[in-house]
């Protein structure tokens, strides 16, 4: 299933992309995309209704975040092989864990704000892990029964605040609009190997990300798992997984920063794509 919302930001409904391509309204079975709505009975609960007969709504609509009231969003930095490699960093021996605020959550489409004395805000394409049931202290062997799907992430990031201010990533990671999620949230069922899609990001029409979660250093399973030992996972919480290269960074010899005016196109293998216009506060 593809589940998304849509509508106007702070009253988005949920809704399913039907088999014929239209927006199906699933408020009449499901109050939201989030919480127990995703776990295997809220799932199998949209599975069996019959969405042809539920209202259509207008494709025109905005798409908000395809998970509403998510409790955690977690980042694991550097666990593309190639792009620890663009930036001179070391593999590392355990997953990187980094917070990012949940009021960085957007839409897809929703702008993207330039936060006040930035200097150099970067982008990040990269796969969103959808938690569906608790999940604490899981094996690797049993992570995935905790997974109800996936989604595409820009990690939009600030490097200045994130390296040369001081203390952890987490301050160049959690300004307002730095995590655009969805379109969709496709359940797992219809993803059969999360360590083989393609993934990419364009900005202006240039291609500068263009790699595959094939060179995870950690895959979903070890990532569920690893995180599940630090703590508790919850339904509606968000693991973004990591990037591969191609981010400003990494641009050599000299690093390309976002700036105002800028249009991001990103997209993975099966779980559709997000378009940001870029701008600066206040604009």
């Amino acid at each position: 299933m593809k589940l998304l919302r849509v509508g106007a930001k702070g009253a988005e409904k949920p809704a399913i992309l039907a088999a014929d391509g239209s927006l199906r309204d699933l408020s009449s079975i499901v109050s939201d995309i989030g919480g127990d709505t995703l776990s295997c009975a809220g799932l199998d609960r949209l599975r069996n209704a019959d969405i042809a007969s539920l209202p259509e709504l207008d494709h025109e609509e905005r798409v908000g975040p395809c998970v509403s009231s998510v409790g955690k969003f977690i980042c694991i930095g550097l666990n593309y092989s190639d792009h620890a490699a663009e930036t001179g960093a070391l593999i590392p021996d355990e997953p990187i864990i980094f917070m990012k605020a949940t009021s960085a959550i957007i839409g897809p489409n929703d702008d993207v704000v330039i936060p006040k004395n930035a200097i150099k805000p970067d982008w990040e394409v990269e796969l969103g892990v959808v938690i569906g049931q608790e999940a604490r202290y899981v094996d690797e062997a049993d992570a995935m029964e905790y997974v109800a799907g996936y989604c595409v992430v820009n990690d939009i990031s600030e490097r200045h605040f994130q390296i040369e201010r001081g203390g952890t990533w987490d301050k160049g990671k959690g300004s307002d609009t730095f995590g655009p999620i969805g379109p969709w949230l496709v359940t797992k069922d219809e993803v059969a190997n999360p360590q083989a899609l393609g993934m990419w990001l364009e900005v202006d029409g240039k291609r500068y990300q263009d790699g595959s979660t094939e060179t995870m250093i950690f895959s979903v399973a070890n990532v569920v798992s690893y995180v599940s030992q630090f703590m508790s996972l919850q339904p509606g919480d968000i693991i973004s997984t990591g990037t591969p290269p191609g981010v400003g960074m990494g641009v050599k010899p000299d690093p390309v920063w976002l700036k105002s005016g800028n249009v991001m196109r990103l997209g993975i293998e099966g779980l559709g794509e997000q378009r940001q216009n870029v701008r600066s506060y206040g604009a």
